[in-house]
Order: C-alpha cells, then structure tokens, then sequence
C-alpha cells in the first residue's frame, strides 16, 4: 500500500493568513509524528554534542593543589532552616528598588526547608494571585523582570541594610525576565477572483512594508520552585546543566539552595501580546517544592531549548523561527501529557519507536525490492509517474511556505527516490536528435515485461476508469480554492490546490494497482514486506486516531486507508496460488501440469534440458536468421 507522506507546512503562516492555502493538519493529529521526529532530533543533538564535548580537566590553584582535591560543599539551608521569601517586578535587571513599595509584590514568611508539607492543602505550595500594573516602557517593547530572593528568617534583601541585616552568604537572588519577543509574520494574500481579503487595513499595510515584526508577549502563570538537595557539590566538578544553577558562597565552603522558574508547562497559545491598551495583566504565582529528580528533567529540558535554538544545527532542526516551531511542537506533547492517561502515554512512546522501525524496515525493503526488480508483470507503472508528480508539488509546495531545512531535505530524498524508480520501470534513453519538447533529450521506452504481459493494457485501463472520478474531484477542489480561499498569487495557487488536492483525494491513487490484481488474478507480484511494516503503521495510527483526540476528518482519513489494505489482502486470499508465476528454476505450474499430462516423470528435467540445449547451440548469424 502506497503511503501519501504530504509535509506540512509553517504553521505560523496558517495562524496569521488563514486564507493561505489549504489548511494544516490539527496540531492533535500531528502528535504522533512529533513525537517521533523529536526523538530524533533528541539523538541528532546528543551525538552532535558528543563529538565536541571535552574530558574535564581539574583546574590547578596557585599553590598547585588541583581543584577536585579540595573539600567538598555542603548546603548553606540545613534541613529545617527556617526562611523568607520575597518577589518584586521591576524594569531595573539587577535588583528592584526597595524603597518603592509597589515594586513589592508577595511576600511568603516562615517557610522551612524541607517542609513538604505546609501551605493550605498541605502539599507544600503556595500561590498569589496579582494584576500587574504595565509600565509604559513595556508597552513599547520594552522588558520588565521578576526578582525572588531567599533569606533566613529576620533577614533582608535589601543589601543596603535599611530593612534589617543583610547577609550575602544566605542571601539567594534569582531573576526572571517576565515578557517573550516572538516574531509575527504578515503575509499578502487575498482571493485571486475579488482581490479581497480577511486581513484588516493595518495588517495589509504592515505586509506591504515591514513583512514581519517583533511583539512583546507576556503569560498569565509562572511556577516558583525551591529545590531541597542535600548534595555534597565540589565547585568545578558540577554536571551540566546543574553548574549553571548552583551558586557558592563567597568561602566555597557552602552552596546555596537552588531556585528554579518553570515555565515547562506554558503553553505557547497561552502567550498573550502587549499594547498600548493593556494597562494592567494578571498574573498567578504559583511556590512549589521540587525533588532534585524531577528538577533535572525540567532543567535539562530548559538548556536544550536555548542550545537548540541558537546556531546553525537549531536553523536545520526548526527552521528560521526556530524557537516558535519548537515550541508549537513541544505544545502538542505537553498536550497530550496532560490530557492522556499515563498509562497510554508510555505506551505511546513504545509504539512510537517501534512506528520508526516499521517505517525505516519499509522503505528499506521498498528500495530492496525495486532495485532486484528485472520484471515488470503486474506493476503499475503510471503510478510511479504520478508519484513522481505527487512528491514534485510536495516538495515545491514546502520550498513556496516557510517550513525548516529537515522537511525540504526529506521531501528532496524522497523525490530523489521515486525519479529513481523510474529506470527501474522504463527504459531511459538519450536521443539528442528528437528532444521531448524540444529542449529535453531523453527518451522513455516500456519494458518489454510490461508490454508483453498485458500489464501495460490492464494499467491504461485502470487510470482510464481512475480518470473519470479524479478529473471532476480535481476541478471542483480548483474551483473550491480559487472562490473562497486566498492565496499570495496564482503560483501558489496552483500549488496548494494540487497539495491539498493530494492530501485529501491522493488515496485513490493506490486503487489502479487494484485493477491490475484484478485483470491478472495474482497478487505475486507486489512488495508484500514493504506493504505489511506500512499497514502495520496504518494501524499504529488508527489507534492513536482513535485514542487521542483529533478532528473526525483525519480519523476518515486513516480508515480509508485501511479499507484499501484489507482490499489487497482480500486479493492476496483469493489470488493466493499463481499458476503463472515462475519459481527460481524458471518452471510454473502450468507447465509442470502439461508436462505431466505428456506423461514425463519428472517434469522439471525437460524444461532444463531443453533451456540447456538452447543454450548450447551454436549463435546463428544475421543472414542465417533471415533465411529462416
């Protein structure tokens, strides 16, 4: 069963110019995908890192004493150290201004470490519930910042000393900028018919001029974690991404507790955009202890993310806006984290990677079974032609919209494939002399397989009756797009019509094939390895369909495919024995079955030895045949 893979395309586009071409996948629906695509852009990162990463070397002091040498640090808070918290927001990055009481925002006293459970239901947390007042700085682009300090209790932030004694050693500061540049695209579009457009006046005037601008968005939640760890840390010998967030006191005797912001569970349809007209934002602190386990997984995720999102490798893997990508994508399995049974989670991921070993099995064996391939009986082989086309306007359509480098590399390997195929099925031929439109010097002749074996008839046949119901789809989906969509102009008109065509009607492509078992009464011929890992991931997939929750048109969409599978095994149970077919010693059926009736004991011996004595005889020359 042939596989339609249609890549999508920048989802960033469809947000901002819904009537750009056809619409997207639903982010639910995609899930699966996601997840196994960043497994592999997890594997890509950790071997890329693993190349360039160096063997610490212990740092020597003046008096050569080496670092790893040195006592060990132990943590400042004792379990049961009671302390304060204290937020402020301030426009300043390094430190708010004590003396303006506004700028104080929450206050948490006689917290003690290692209480996990205090607060109101007794599970250690605690949360505020603030509306912000937006300086006008932050209405133009400007930031503002969160600072969380951390002091034994009767202590003060203030080093200044004028609210009480101030203690550097035990002192814990750590800020947060509270507002998210992201980039907002404007795309020209507008109904090719009309000239109209859903897109207000500043929109069009914004894609005329500056195409794309950068906007200040803020989030409503934000999670204040204190990690309890008791870890004897050597400074200098920390694993990353823990150096990064451990901090010595001034004698490197001690360390001090480890204060985290988690946005992890942010979600990026929930950022909302600053203007002139938000004068004030609500905000809902939320403080909560952590475990040193589940701190590392958040924290390793944390550092991926800026690594990724920087350099040329985060541009290959997500693209230009690499950041709105990757997180658009990490949206959907956040998604699903939250709204799945944990149950059916792990088993989502255990599926996903057998899903990646089914798919690489099949286009291995794909590639394995047209290389070995010398006949072409029972193949179609328009339809390698129009899976030529097919992957053409994929991979024409991606280059047209804004996706990353990974896509347009898989869709370019996967046209590169499929116009391999096609000297597999014709034969090529330079003809300089007669050039195919005048200009293109090749020449394409049916295999004499295919010709002889009324394939070729059986296949005419089956695209003439395919033509009949994919030429007026075909017209009524141009017609569809062109009157209520809107497109950037009639190239990409043309393009997304025929890719959404594809995604939505390329099924009935598989069906020619259908036809030709059909005519010959035979399924032997098919790549039945190949067709069983694809039908075993069709099924992967209706499951998932099913399970998660996605749009009805793509649950649709997977059964129809499995209608077309269980057609060609349905044709496999019928066709089963192929008295045609020969074996690896040139002999069918057939012709065992008319050397018996001659009576011969051994039919095989026969065939041989007359295949022998052709062999054996002398080459006649050109005249010699003529004669006869």
């Amino acid at each position: 069963m042939e596989e339609q893979q249609i890549a999508p395309g920048n989802a960033e586009d469809a947000v901002n110019n819904p009537g750009a071409g056809p619409p997207l996948p639903h982010r639910g629906e995609s899930f699966f995908a996601i997840a196994k695509s960043l497994m592999v852009r997890a594997l890509i990162i950790y071997f890329i890192t693993s190349m360039f990463r160096r063997p610490s070397v212990p740092v020597e002091k003046s008096g050569g004493i080496p670092l790893s040498a040195k006592t060990v640090s132990t943590q400042i808070y004792a379990n049961g150290t009671a302390f304060d918290m204290y937020v402020y927001i301030s426009e300043n990055p390094k430190q708010p201004d004590f003396n303006d009481p506004s700028q104080h925002v929450w206050t948490l006293p006689n917290l003690i470490y290692g209480d996990w459970y205090s607060g109101p239901e007794n599970n250690g947390i605690f949360t505020q519930e603030l509306e912000i007042p937006v300086p006008e700085l932050v209405q133009n682009n400007g930031s503002f910042y969160l600072h969380t300090f951390l002091v034994r209790t009767g202590d003060s932030p203030d080093p200044s000393g004028a609210s009480g004694p101030y203690r550097a050693d035990y002192t814990v500061h750590r800020t947060r900028k509270m507002n998210r540049l992201k980039k907002r695209k404007y795309g020209k579009t507008h109904n090719l018919l009309t000239g109209t457009t859903v897109a207000t006046e500043e929109e069009i005037i914004k894609a005329e001029t500056v195409k794309e601008e950068i906007l200040s968005h803020w989030h409503p939640n934000l999670t204040i974690n204190i990690i309890f760890d008791y870890t004897a840390w050597t400074k200098g010998s920390i694993p990353s991404p823990i150096d990064q967030f451990i901090e010595f006191s001034n004698s490197g005797e001690f360390y001090k507790p480890i204060l985290y912001f988690n946005d992890y569970w942010n979600l990026v349809k929930d950022y909302q955009p600053f203007n002139t007209s938000v004068k004030t934002i609500p905000l809902r602190l939320t403080w909560q202890p952590l475990s040193m386990l589940k701190w590392q997984v958040y924290a390793a995720q944390s550092m991926k993310n800026q690594w990724a999102q920087g350099g040329p490798l985060g541009s290959l893997l997500y693209g230009e806006v690499n950041d709105e990508g990757m997180d658009e994508d990490q949206d959907s399995l956040k998604e699903a984290m939250l709204d799945t049974n944990p149950y059916l989670l792990g088993m989502t991921f255990i599926v996903s990677v057998v899903h990646s070993i089914f798919e690489f099995l099949a286009f291995k064996n794909d590639i394995q079974f047209w290389r070995q391939r010398e006949s072409l009986e029972g193949l179609s082989v328009r339809s390698v032609f129009f899976n030529v086309f097919q992957s053409l306007i994929v991979l024409l359509y991606v280059l047209d919209n804004e996706t990353n480098m990974m896509i347009r590399i898989s869709c370019f390997i996967g046209l590169g494939i499929e116009v391999w195929k096609i000297h597999k099925v014709v034969d090529v031929k330079i003809d300089r002399a007669n050039p195919v439109w005048g200009f293109i010097p090749i020449r394409f002749a049916d295999k004499s397989s295919y010709v002889h074996s009324h394939t070729k008839e059986y296949d005419a046949l089956a695209f003439k009756y395919l033509s009949w119901a994919l030429y007026p789809l075909l017209i009524g989906y141009a017609i569809y797009s062109l009157v209520y969509e809107e497109h950037k102009g009639w190239y990409s008109w043309v393009l997304s019509m025929l890719y959404g065509f594809l995604l939505t009607f390329g099924f009935i492509m598989m069906t020619p094939q259908l036809f030709i078992n059909y005519k010959l009464k035979s399924v032997a011929h098919l790549p039945w390895r190949m067709m069983t890992y694809k039908a075993l991931n069709t099924f992967i997939d209706d499951i998932f369909a099913f399970v998660i929750k996605m749009p009805t048109l793509y649950r649709i969409g997977c059964l129809r495919d499995d209608i077309i599978f269980f057609i060609f095994l349905y044709q496999r149970w019928i066709y089963r024995v192929d008295p045609s077919r020969l074996n690896e010693y040139g002999v069918s059926q057939e012709m065992l079955e008319v050397h018996q009736q001659n009576g011969s004991v051994n039919a095989i011996e026969p065939v041989l030895a007359a295949e022998a004595d052709e062999a054996s005889a002398p080459v006649k020359s050109p005249k010699e045949k003529k004669t006869e």
